[in-house]
């Protein structure tokens, strides 16, 4: 949105201000109220939490267990995960930096990913080392490293994370980029998988949810389509649920990516909030079919 556009939705201007650290005085609940019914048209029920998106607020909240910013952390994960299930699932990483002025590049290889520890946008994709507009980049980088993820959405893990950049190999699958298998897992059991295809195709992104034994599911988010093509049952998809229940044990929801790339498994990241508990589904009915799989330890209002 631009500067016209907020001066005639004050709502939004609002939810900016408070993005931005303006409005420090407007407490976690206040705000995730607030945003959650600006953006979804529904209140949220903080005392008897029952569809998906509203358990994802109640967790920001109240589920803080302080291990969960080493999960988040997109360096600091990559050990946590290593530890668990061995680091032949880890994509090697070349180098971890607090400032983009900082990278060696003539250490790095010809092809290789610059990512941010603290943010899901602090991303440049090096094919070829002698193309790369190192400007450009590093100012995407130096802006994302500026950027406190936290405020956005009151995802209160990332508060603690370290912004720092790191760069790691360069991965892609047979369809030339990287297929996310995104494990979705309730109480430690993992129900729900969505491929995430075409993320950077003219075409746009889709999105295909898969039951725990590859059975599509029908639904969706808002303005993004199902794959264009069939999605055959990964051969990893076993083990990938496997290494999902490891990771999830004892959380009451959180999702867990994976790459496979040459018919090997490779980890992503793990988020505690997808799309942050913002977004609809289509139709609405798994929303609460969702929610209706996590147990919260408690509640309170």
């Amino acid at each position: 949105m631009n500067k016209s556009d907020y001066l005639k939705n004050p709502r939004m201007l609002f939810i900016a201000l408070c993005e931005h650290g303006y409005m420090p005085m407007v407490s976690d609940k206040a705000f995730l109220s607030f945003k959650f019914r600006t953006l979804t048209g529904r209140k949220i029920n903080w005392e008897h939490p029952e569809t998906f998106n509203e358990k994802l607020q109640w967790m920001k909240l109240y589920d803080r267990n302080p291990l969960y910013t080493q999960m988040v952390d997109k360096d600091l994960a990559k050990k946590y995960v290593a530890e668990r299930l061995g680091p032949e699932y880890i994509i090697p990483t070349y180098g971890v930096w607090d400032r983009f002025s900082d990278i060696d590049f003539d250490s790095l290889p010809d092809q290789f990913v610059l990512k941010c520890t603290h943010d899901s946008g602090g991303l440049v994709i090096c094919r070829d080392k002698s193309q790369l507009d190192r400007e450009a980049a590093g100012s995407k980088i130096t802006k994302c490293l500026q950027n406190d993820y936290y405020l956005h959405n009151r995802e209160w893990p990332y508060k603690a994370v370290k912004p720092r950049v790191l760069a790691e190999k360069y991965m892609e699958d047979e369809t030339g980029e990287l297929q996310d298998f995104k494990v979705h897992c309730f109480n430690g059991v993992p129900r729900a998988i969505l491929v995430c295809r075409d993320r950077f195709s003219s075409s746009g992104m889709t999105e295909d949810f898969f039951t725990d034994s590859w059975e599509h599911m029908d639904v969706h988010r808002p303005h993004t389509p199902f794959s264009r093509e069939p999605i055959p049952k990964p051969e990893q998809l076993d083990e990938m649920l496997r290494l999902s229940r490891v990771l999830s044990e004892g959380i009451p929801f959180v999702r867990t990516d994976f790459y496979i790339v040459g018919g090997k498994l490779y980890f992503g990241e793990i988020t505690f909030f997808p799309a942050s508990g913002m977004k609809r589904f289509e139709p609405e009915s798994y929303d609460r079919l969702f929610g209706s799989w996590i147990t919260l330890p408690g509640a309170r209002a």
